[in-house]
């Protein structure tokens, strides 16, 4: 049951005009604040009157503002793209579509299609992903990696932190294999901060790397967002003199 609270006089004021949920029988109590939070939150409400699948897409969008992450042509990857907002938001800056498809996405989750992108059911985590992506952009280079991935939390803060590093430095590890030069490489992150072999070696491919953290993250989030601008290219190998 949906309760509204009530100013004095049982005026509703602006303030006061919050949703709150009685706590139904077998709902546990974090659930019920859950909900009420999503209820409540304005970035949803915009997500649903702007047609994105979540309000996550208004983080990669706000980055994008700030940070001039996406232009018209540019092919963008998409890790850990369910339920598909970061897409929306990446095909509609960049102009893709389903003639000219130029964002491919991946999940091991189900998504329905979306317009302009190139989707995968499969974990990125499989040995097979980087090339299954590879072949989607046909022969491409990508102009930006985008990562919203993050493993399930165990509550155990050094493990969960640990899991995310690890996501962190696979994608990046793709990221440098596929980019083009000048390219971008955005990826979540928690509080705990990034592993500092892992900044060195982005600071080592490109040009500036800092962290972000979008308004439409909430506030209460450990999560914040690492961003990797004006990758260098991919060092020439060295052949060894006989």
């Amino acid at each position: 049951m949906v309760d509204k609270a009530l100013g004095t006089g049982g005026r509703k004021s602006d303030r006061d005009l919050k949703i709150r949920l009685k706590t139904a029988k077998g709902r546990k109590t974090s659930s019920t604040k859950w909900l009420e939070r999503q209820l409540n939150d304005p970035y949803v409400a915009r997500a649903r009157s702007e047609g994105y699948r979540s309000r996550a897409a208004f983080k990669i969008k706000e980055m994008d503002e700030k940070h001039k992450l996406f232009k018209k042509g540019m092919r963008v990857v998409d890790l850990g793209a369910a339920p598909g907002g970061w897409s929306q938001v990446a095909a509609r800056a960049v102009g893709s579509t389903a003639e000219h498809p130029l964002i491919v996405g991946i999940d091991y989750l189900e998504m329905d299609p979306i317009p302009g992108v190139t989707l995968l059911q499969k974990d990125f985590t499989d040995e097979d992903a980087p090339a299954a992506l590879i072949a989607a952009l046909g022969g491409h280079k990508a102009d930006v990696v985008m990562s919203d991935m993050a493993w399930p939390t165990t509550g155990h803060r050094a493990t969960d932190h640990l899991r995310i590093v690890h996501l962190i430095e696979i994608a990046a590890d793709f990221a440098i294999q596929v980019l083009a030069p000048g390219g971008s490489f955005v990826a979540k992150v928690f509080q705990g901060g990034t592993e500092h072999e892992l900044l060195h070696m982005l600071k080592r491919h490109f040009r500036s790397t800092f962290h972000s953290k979008p308004p439409s993250s909430r506030s209460g989030s450990a999560e914040a967002y690492l961003v990797a601008k004006g990758f260098k290219g991919l060092e020439p190998e060295i052949t060894p003199v006989e």
